[in-house]
């Protein structure tokens, strides 16, 4: 080994010892119970795993053969203190000591490698993970057969089937890409399925309008589709639905301004004048409709009932029309040329008002002038609210699906009479033809 002392080796090696005695804090507090001698290991334990994974780590970049040792030897010591612990403290002693003493290892490991960020995450996640105990096992006792096969089903669609599918194109123009036409089925189905478990844990009011915003950062389409859902089955109460529709449309609003701030900031100022008062019509329309709802008598976590937490048809349902809107796009695209931008980014953001975003901030300067990039960014914005109206019928039926997709045409209805108003109020606008 080199004479001169490494400062990387002496960090990744503290650091290593850091993340033994974080294990060990944890782990220690835990059992600080139960009689000495019973316990597994403590935190001046868990602390020295982290150190002598660290030094296995600083040797394996120079003498590989004393690092496997030196795990080796770690490693079967935790596995003897196991088998010591369960012989004198019986019930009170589970596998969960010798994993966490064998992961420990790994982290100061890896931090001995240099790798100090991977090995502190998961060191982190790991104390999170067993601090949770009391809760991740009263989560468990509350689940149903129907719902542990439900999130065996979503695992499957979404970490087995997704990353298995090819990522290119096929079809008409090449324009179905399978991963990404799945992506949208394990969307629509996630958003239903986390809506289901937020409105059993934290009560309708509450899950229904947390799952609504936060989904609707990364897709209110299928945000929607998951709400229309619930609608169809009768697990959750229509104006509660719709209130969460609006909510999802006006946070759908904020993003797409936040996008386009980041991505064509030189069409901010018209853009966020031309979609504001949608926005704000969403926004009071979702507060109109939980006045409806009746707030605070909400439903319990025992009154939700659904049919099913996890259907994939709505989610195959959208899929389908995803695909022939992609195909419109394409043809539009191949007939026109560069006259057809306009018209593309209207089809494409119908379902997928980001790529119209992310379109537009690709374009080279000044294709656009920043008042006519707004108006053509408006446009996708509106066709995608009226989207969305139709598939809340599509999936609820009109007798339900009425309340989420009248809003969503009021919004749409705000903000081309808005568009109509800017326009007329600045003549001068450089408007493609």
């Amino acid at each position: 080994m080199p004479g001169n002392l490494d400062l990387n080796h002496v960090i990744g090696v503290a650091i290593g010892l850091a993340l033994g005695l974080l294990v060990g804090v944890q782990r220690g507090w835990t059992l600080r119970e139960l009689a000495e001698g019973t316990r597994f290991a403590g935190i001046r334990t868990f602390a020295l795993m982290g150190l002598a994974g660290g030094i296995a780590g600083v040797l394996y970049v120079h003498a590989q053969g004393p690092a496997t040792v030196l795990m080796a030897a770690a490693a079967l010591l935790v596995l003897i203190g196991y088998a010591r612990a369960s012989r004198t403290g019986g019930e009170h002693v589970s596998g969960t000591g010798t994993m966490v003493g064998l992961l420990t290892l790994a982290c100061g490991f890896l931090a001995g490698t240099g790798e100090w960020l991977l090995g502190t995450i998961i060191a982190v996640i790991m104390v999170l993970l067993l601090s949770l105990r009391t809760q991740l096992h009263g989560w468990i006792r509350g689940l149903s057969e129907r719902e542990v096969f439900s999130i065996a089903r979503f695992a499957l669609i979404a970490m087995v089937i997704l990353p298995l599918l090819p990522d290119k194109g096929y079809g008409p123009y090449e324009a179905w890409n399978p991963r990404q036409l799945w992506l949208v089925v394990v969307m629509v189905s996630g958003f239903s399925f986390v809506g289901y478990f937020a409105s059993k844990y934290l009560g309708a009011t509450r899950g229904v309008l947390a799952t609504a915003a936060a989904g609707s950062m990364v897709s209110s389409t299928a945000v929607t589709a998951g709400l229309a859902t619930r609608m169809r089955d009768g697990s959750g109460e229509p104006a509660l639905m719709a209130a969460a529709i609006c909510t999802a449309s006006f946070f759908m609003f904020l993003r797409v301004v936040l996008l386009v701030g980041l991505l064509a900031g030189f069409a901010l100022v018209p853009f966020a004048l031309a979609v504001a008062p949608g926005a704000l019509v969403s926004l009071l329309l979702a507060l109109w409709f939980l006045r409806r709802a009746s707030w605070g008598q909400e439903q319990g976590p025992a009154e939700v009932t659904v049919k099913n937490p996890f259907d994939l048809g709505p989610a195959l349902l959208l899929t389908v029309m995803v695909m022939a809107l992609t195909v419109l796009a394409h043809w539009v695209l191949a007939r026109y040329g560069d006259r057809g931008l306009a018209a593309v980014l209207a089809i494409s953001g119908t379902v997928d008002v980001d790529s119209a975003i992310i379109t537009m901030g690709s374009l080279p300067d000044g294709t656009l002038a920043a008042r006519a990039a707004a108006l053509v960014l408006a446009v996708p914005v509106t066709l995608n609210t009226l989207f969305k109206g139709s598939v809340a019928i599509g999936l609820a039926g009109w007798r339900l699906g009425k309340l989420g997709a009248l809003p969503l045409l009021a919004v749409a209805i705000t903000v081309i009479a808005t568009c109509a108003t800017l326009i007329s109020g600045f003549a001068g606008w450089n408007l493609p033809v």
